[in-house]
């Protein structure tokens, strides 16, 4: 019996038809974000092909790109660390999470969008996302201040590299919100920039820098709470807590070197203990 092949359109068809049933998308916590912020996104895999895929075999299976307002496509200075193999069967989903933000320089404000796109090798094509849309905001600055980084004891004869600590504002969705940069003395690199807190806009933050440079920092997250954080010159949170303001306003206070808050009555919530030292309260206001 003579055998017929399948023309090659039809074979085309068949594929095109195929991967269209695979989706990608692209999903963002917010949709502002200001120089040198952390950009989690999730990469949204679901299948509804009828097969069982195989991804995340090699390093160029899920590729990220950043497109500014005028379609110029930023240049990527970093790897997003995707590799993972992993099964995805018929009507499933799956998430990647990644950082953006250490791959791509992202400075100047504007609108941009990412795309995602995703290659199916057992097929030989691939599948691109919806573009996902987001914002890079200039925050107002309200405090600034430098600061000698400390140095190991073997590092006692050269100079201190100097750093900077930055407050900032910007208003999100209606809401102001209160952001930590850490720089270089110029403020021309950007080691860290970190999201605080909401803040009312008629709050006063008040700042101390410690011995070991650690920046403590207590400002009113609500009408009457307020919140106080102490970071280290990587910009990482060490201790957050949370001070009603009842009998008496919460205030910082140095004492032998020592800061601290005195005034209001701390918070403590019930997975928490006072005694703890990089404790995390409720931030969320009292109940009546």
């Amino acid at each position: 019996m003579k055998k017929v092949g399948l023309p090659l359109g039809i074979i085309a068809l068949s594929a095109i038809c195929a991967c269209a049933q695979v989706t990608v998308e692209v999903q963002l916590e917010q949709e502002q974000f200001l120089p040198g912020e952390s950009l989690p996104a999730s990469v949204r895999i679901t299948n509804r092909s009828g097969q069982t895929l195989n991804l995340g075999a090699s390093e160029d299976w899920l590729t990220l790109s950043i497109e500014d307002s005028h379609g110029l496509v930023l240049p990527q200075i970093g790897d997003i660390p995707v590799k993972g193999e992993f099964v995805l069967e018929n009507s499933k989903r799956a998430i990647k999470h990644v950082d953006l933000a250490p791959a791509y320089v992202l400075s100047k404000p504007g609108r941009y969008e990412i795309t995602a796109t995703i290659k199916i090798k057992q097929w030989d094509q691939q599948v691109v996302s919806p573009p996902r849309k987001f914002d890079l905001i200039l925050g107002t600055p309200l405090w600034e201040q430098e600061f000698g980084l400390p140095q190991s004891a073997e590092a006692t004869n050269s100079p201190p590299e100097v750093r900077k600590y930055i407050l900032q504002e910007a208003n999100y969705l209606s809401q102001l919100r209160l952001y930590l940069r850490v720089t270089d003395v110029a403020g021309i690199k950007v080691f860290r920039t970190v999201p605080i807190g909401l803040m009312l806009s008629f709050s006063r933050p008040e700042t101390q820098i410690d011995k070991k440079s650690n920046l403590h920092l207590l400002y009113q997250s609500w009408a009457h709470s307020f919140t106080y954080t102490v970071f280290n010159p990587n910009g990482e949170m060490l201790q957050r807590e949370t001070y009603d303001f009842l009998d008496s306003r919460p205030h910082l206070q140095t004492d032998a070197g020592s800061i601290s808050v005195a005034g209001g009555n701390r918070r403590v919530s019930a997975n928490t203990s006072s005694a703890a030292p990089n404790s995390t309260d409720d931030a969320q206001p009292p109940k009546p």
